[in-house]
């Protein structure tokens, strides 16, 4: 980082992307993406050529979706300090939009990490917008505005870009500025560039980069009376933005004799993440336990059409992907009692102290609804006698959460002292009044964990083109975990069944009430995609654990090709950076580097 203040001409492009058809669809395309370059011509990719800001739906009056796309993003200086991103909004696939007309797209942010959605903004006058510039001036103490519809090219004055507040359109000039950068990320449909700090060039490259395990540090010398007491020392690696991370270190002390005084020089091995995508072929959902001193794995069962629960169990999370595991079946095909189909996303919580599973399940009518199953006093989780019979989940008043649509995915969330309950509902699905997957959360009652002790509450539906691509309308999967200070619940969204998978974030503080959606912020980028971990696909549906460390890991389902329609689990684990923000795509390889793993420090008995 030395001399970072004497580089100059760092600018940051904005633009779109060409659509490519089953590699990048166009409502991915068609978003805002941004590239930085500093002391030349070639561009570097902001998030991996992945989009940043995306255009959102309008709901019908039919409570079905009209999803959109964008372009021609243009950036521009605001009056205060801080960046505007403006951008004309599209249908899906890129054409004229009529319930954009007059209207712009309006994002604001401080440093292009962070952006705060101002809404789809009106221009007074305008027809049909193609592209539109903005511009402060200061001398005048207002915002110039010049865009082009089907009438020509016009400009217009105002003083507040929250109020429009804009004077009447005389025409203008046609003076659009056309990049062509020698070296632009692939597939790139340049729209903008603006000049930014080198301070700021290096900021946005690391928040949006991936990061990377580049020093490793352990004690120089301990003092040990035991082999416990050196197996109990670990290493901090340090990754490239600054921030660290405990690992585990497999100490060789062969050579150490602890019942003689002297100092010793040992060795070790980093061992970092041992689990290698994929992990297993043919499972969905996965969820990984710790229960009275062994690890249960549970997943939706795709070898077996979804149909029936399973549960493997082993001494470590390793063995549970050992090739000759055992697979339980804890609730079987039973058509007498309607468990019959769609056996699907089990989810382990323990609720008022007692062990369930949530999940979902389908009788002769295709239906998934969300049921719970509690584990008897003194049953063991692999023997499908200890679990009563499931319950199906109701609402406060003891109707079923619907009469009408699918309800699954049901989670557990414990924050604040409290207890909620989150699920995917949707209705309408294969129909013209299809909604779309949404997320629904309610305050759960503890005692009765089958009931809710609230009325539901709507928390997020697929509005932005990542959630609702090619046909695919989807929010699914939640599962939360808390901090100190938060609440990050991950869900997901797009393609369930294709490589646009990808997670999404709400986040909220754990001592207010998460069954009210104010609470809750959505992140307006997926936090993990394809594009995150090469030669992953489709990453989603996901659970979290912790190890012995206190280190947070993530199990989600991916695919391992573009065209793979076969799920399969991958673990990894969760890096809080510099910000203290999640970082879910730190792959094995970069978060133990190979070639850092191996470590010396010296043992001193007395």
């Amino acid at each position: 980082m030395e001399g970072i203040f004497k580089r100059q001409d760092c600018r940051l492009m904005a633009y779109t992307r060409e659509e490519e058809p089953g590699v990048y669809p166009s409502g991915l395309a068609r978003s805002v993406h941004f590239a930085v370059s500093c002391g030349g011509k070639k561009y570097e990719a902001l998030n991996n050529n992945y989009g940043i800001l995306f255009a959102s739906a309008d709901v019908t009056a039919e409570s079905t979706l009209s999803t959109k796309s964008l372009k021609n993003p243009w950036v521009f200086r605001l009056a205060k300090g801080g960046w505007g991103i403006a951008a004309v909004r599209v249908t899906e696939m890129g054409l004229d939009d009529p319930d954009s007309r007059g209207k712009i797209l309006l994002w604001t942010t401080e440093n292009f990490m962070d952006f705060t959605f101002r809404g789809l903004l009106p221009i007074g006058g305008a027809g049909q917008i193609d592209r539109v510039r903005l511009s402060y001036d200061r001398e005048a103490g207002k915002y110039a505005v010049v865009w082009t519809d089907e009438a020509g090219c016009w400009k217009s004055h105002g003083t507040d870009l929250t109020g429009w507040l804009l004077s009447a359109a005389v025409p203008a000039e046609a003076d659009w500025e056309t990049l062509s950068p020698d070296e632009a990320p692939h597939g790139a449909v340049p729209a903008c560039e603006v000049s930014i700090s080198a301070n700021l060039y290096d900021r946005v490259r690391t928040c949006w980069g991936r990061l990377s395990h580049v020093d490793t540090v352990v004690p120089g010398a301990v003092r040990a009376k035991s082999h416990e007491d050196v197996a109990a020392v670990t290493a901090t690696a340090v990754y490239s933005d600054g921030s660290t991370a405990p690992q585990l270190v497999d100490w060789d002390d062969s050579a150490v004799d602890y019942g003689k005084p002297g100092e010793y020089e040992i060795s070790g091995v980093l061992r970092g993440n041992p689990f290698r995508f994929p992990l297993t072929h043919g499972t969905g959902d996965p969820v990984i336990v710790p229960w009275e001193g062994k690890f249960y794995y549970l997943s939706t069962s795709d070898t077996t059409g979804d149909v029936g629960l399973y549960i493997r169990e082993a001494d470590t999370r390793e063995g549970l992907f050992a090739p000759d595991v055992k697979l339980h079946l804890i609730l079987p095909y039973d058509e007498e009692r309607g468990y019959i189909q769609t056996f699907w996303a089990p989810e382990f919580h323990i609720v008022g102290g007692e062990p369930y599973i949530f999940f979902a399940l389908g009788g002769k009518v295709w239906g998934p609804q969300c049921q719970v199953m509690h584990l008897k006093p003194g049953g063991h989780m692999t023997d499908p006698d200890a679990w009563e019979e499931p319950r199906r989940v109701l609402r406060q008043d003891g109707t079923p959460l619907t009469e009408k649509g699918i309800t699954l995915d049901m989670t557990v969330i414990k924050a604040g002292g409290r207890t909620y309950a989150a699920w995917s509902y949707r209705f309408g699905m294969t129909t013209p009044l299809d909604t779309g997957s949404m997320l629904y959360i309610a305050p759960l009652n503890e005692r009765e964990p089958w009931k809710l002790a609230g009325e539901p509450a709507l928390l997020t539906r697929p509005l932005l083109s990542w959630e609702n691509l090619e046909g695919t309308v989807n929010n699914e999967g939640p599962y939360a975990f808390v901090t100190e200070d938060k609440v990050y619940m991950t869900y997901s969204g797009g393609a369930a069944n294709s490589f646009t998978y990808v997670l999404g974030l709400l986040t909220a503080d754990p001592n207010d009430d998460l069954a009210d959606p104010a609470s809750w912020k959505k992140s307006l980028t997926p936090v993990l995609s394809y594009y995150s971990v090469d030669g992953e696909y489709g990453p989603g549906h996901n659970s979290f654990f912790s190890d012995e460390l206190g280190n947070l890991w993530i199990a989600y389902h991916g695919e391992t090709d573009l065209e793979s329609r076969v799920r399969c689990a991958g673990i990894r684990r969760v890096h809080f950076d510099l910000q203290n923000r999640p970082r879910f795509d730190l792959s094995a390889e970069r978060d133990v580097n190979p070639a850092l793993r191996k470590v010396t420090m010296r043992v001193i008995v007395e």
